[in-house]
């Protein structure tokens, strides 16, 4: 963390890359749900009293991961093209379903240095939809893709 006089400047959120079993996504403008978890609780009543305690129910979910990305032609179309169609093979008997998983990585960076990583594990494409069309409009064409995941943990 860089020291500016007396207190620590904070890092920006504007620094960062996707990694998806171990292959940089550049393309990748922003990752939403970056959640370590959350646990659901119980309310337990106490008898003969107004008293309601709360307990940790014990069981850990977590947010879904959204990733939009700039589509542009270059190879990273083609793998989460691959990776959607191994998820719903759309024709297939069969769908891929959450079977299709794949471990990743959000790297935090500072000044292009690596200073923050959240892992996710058993990751798998929920949906992927794109921008409207509009003739006459500036607006590059995005994709926004919502991954189902088992887990996300900052690592060292």
């Amino acid at each position: 963390m860089p020291k500016v006089g007396d207190f620590y400047e904070g890092f920006r959120a504007n620094e960062f890359v996707l990694v998806v079993d171990g292959t940089e996504s550049p393309g990748v403008s922003k990752v939403s749900g970056l959640s370590e978890g959350e646990l659901d609780t119980i309310e337990q009543p106490d008898g003969g009293t107004n008293h309601v305690y709360k307990l940790s129910a014990a069981k850990v979910k977590f947010e879904s991961l959204t990733i939009e990305r700039r589509v542009d032609g270059s190879p990273e179309d083609k793998r989460f093209r691959d990776w959607f169609r191994q998820t719903f093979r759309l024709n297939a008997r069969q769908q891929g379903g959450s079977t299709v998983r794949k471990n990743g990585m959000i790297v935090k960076r500072h000044l292009g240095e690596d200073v923050l990583r959240f892992a996710f594990y058993g990751a798998w494409v929920k949906s992927s939809k794109f921008t409207d069309l509009e003739a006459g409009s500036t607006n590059l064409l995005l994709q926004t893709i919502v991954l189902e995941h088992e887990g996300l943990e900052r690592v060292d």
